[in-house]
């Protein structure tokens, strides 16, 4: 069902998988449509958005609303994703963020952007979750519905203070949630640490991070990013030393320098996709 005016698609009309009518709201996308630029400009460009919170909350406001509107003010268009979060674990999170790709292809004739330029984007546990879909893709089910017959591989990544790794260097609450029961077993785990499960197709990927990042270490950005060079896929890092975890589009002086992410993934996006 799609509703044109900023309310939401749902990814599925009916036998969500892993869905459990208890535990929360059914996971859509809140469509955010580009706006032409002050040049006059508008892209055919697309973002999915998912927003942050250790895989138990969405940070809606500030990873997720807030960077929609900018983004559409830089004239690409976006989505904000509604997955879901504990006490869901793993596959119901990768279900979630697969399906987002294959229904923001499908609506893209519906809302004017390319079907072929479209990037997923997270924040922290959100970022993990853009980076299995970064990893984790198909060109389309054999099984399923029509929407499952369509790509799942998104066309680029911006992977913003994210969990990447589920190993030593992780943030233990999004792999605890993430993995909910097997939380403790080392080959869920591994199978789900994304800087061990680049591909040759893998898209290509903008990360930062702060060098000041007590609760996901840098060294998350900086593996998924040696692993991208690894596969010789493009890849643009940028770690700023200050700012800390949770920094969003960045405000006040202690975020200042670190906001610079802001324009130069606007310009990541139209450089790679526009």
């Amino acid at each position: 069902m799609t509703d044109i005016n900023n309310t939401r698609i749902k990814l599925w009309e009916k036998d969500i998988p892993y869905y459990n009518e208890n535990w929360g709201d059914e996971p859509c996308l809140f469509p955010f449509m580009a706006k032409r630029t002050a040049k006059g400009e508008r892209t055919n460009v697309c973002v999915i958005i998912a927003p942050g919170g250790g895989y138990e909350n969405r940070c809606f406001d500030r990873e997720g609303e807030h960077v929609a509107n900018m983004f559409c003010e830089n004239g690409i268009s976006a989505f904000v994703l509604n997955y879901r979060v504990a006490p869901y674990s793993n596959p119901a999170m990768l279900e979630d963020v697969l399906r987002a790709v294959r229904v923001a292809r499908r609506e893209a004739t519906n809302f004017g952007y390319d079907p072929h330029k479209i990037a997923v984007m997270g924040f922290s546990a959100g970022g993990h979750l853009a980076s299995m879909a970064l990893t984790h893709f198909d060109y389309g089910k054999r099984d399923g519905d029509e929407t499952d017959r369509i790509s799942s591989r998104p066309d680029a990544g911006i992977l913003c203070y994210p969990v990447i790794t589920l190993g030593e260097k992780t943030h233990a609450g999004s792999r605890r949630n993430l993995l909910g029961e097997k939380w403790q077993d080392e080959e869920e785990a591994a199978r789900f640490s994304s800087e061990k499960a680049v591909r040759e197709d893998t898209p290509p990927c903008f990360l930062f991070h702060t060098a000041s990042d007590s609760a996901v270490p840098a060294d998350n950005s900086m593996m998924m990013a040696a692993a991208l060079m690894a596969k010789k896929i493009p890849v643009e890092l940028h770690i700023f030393p200050f700012a800390g975890h949770g920094m969003g589009m960045g405000q006040g002086p202690e975020t200042l320098h670190a906001a610079q992410w802001v324009p130069l993934a606007v310009r990541y996006l139209k450089d790679y996709l526009a």
